[in-house]
């Protein structure tokens, strides 16, 4: 036991990637339910809590971890009560995509924090990028609420989930598609973010590894 509770303290990316799949299988499972929506929404911010505080150790975490991810973990339960709330849904995106993206930012900080590339560095390149899609997606919820009608309907979370994925990765399997403006702004926004994530991050692990004289 002792050593299963090394490696994870050890690898704690790959936890938190481990957790973000875990958590888009089980989601279809528990939509039906509001404690299962819920309960999916805190333990999300806490695996990331966890693992933001294991990768980067420094006093701009605390203050991001109270005056983000606290009232985050909130509004994730107050969201799977009330998903059709607009000011509900509003509020937890804007608690929700600041954090995300310094979640984001702070584990991409960590994979450029060096020279060498360790085995929880190569985690963290798609714990990173899996958090930028959480991170979109909260913003999608909070557009649709702003512009009604910014996906041809309204969306449940877990399908903007998805289109967040399918813009991220560049896939564009089309079955959602934004339809006013101010949506196509933000999936192009998406888009780039994605583009230079593979052309920086990637690119930078594929050279460091690669066998120097």
């Amino acid at each position: 036991m002792t050593r299963y509770l090394d490696a994870i303290r050890a690898h704690p990316s790959a936890v938190l990637l481990f957790g973000q799949l875990v958590a888009v299988i089980a989601y279809p499972f528990l939509t039906g339910s509001t404690a299962g929506r819920a309960t999916i929404g805190v333990v999300q911010l806490l695996l990331v809590l966890t693992a933001l505080a294991a990768v980067r150790r420094t006093p701009t975490l605390t203050w991001v971890s109270l005056i983000f991810g606290l009232p985050a973990t909130v509004f994730a339960v107050w969201e799977a009560v009330a998903p059709h709330t607009g000011w509900v849904v509003l509020t937890s995106a804007f608690f929700h995509v600041p954090f995300y993206l310094f979640v984001s930012y702070a584990m991409i900080k960590y994979l450029f924090h060096d020279d060498k590339v360790t085995r929880d560095e190569l985690f963290a390149t798609g714990a990173a990028f899996t958090v930028v899609a959480w991170a979109f997606a909260y913003l999608y919820a909070a557009v649709q609420v702003i512009w009604p009608g910014s996906f041809g309907q309204e969306l449940p979370w877990f399908e903007l989930l998805f289109l967040s994925f399918t813009t991220l990765t560049s896939t564009g399997l089309s079955d959602i598609v934004p339809v006013e403006a101010h949506a196509r702004s933000f999936v192009m926004l998406e888009q780039v973010a994605g583009v230079f994530y593979v052309a920086l991050v990637v690119a930078r692990l594929v050279g460091l590894t690669r066998p120097q004289r």
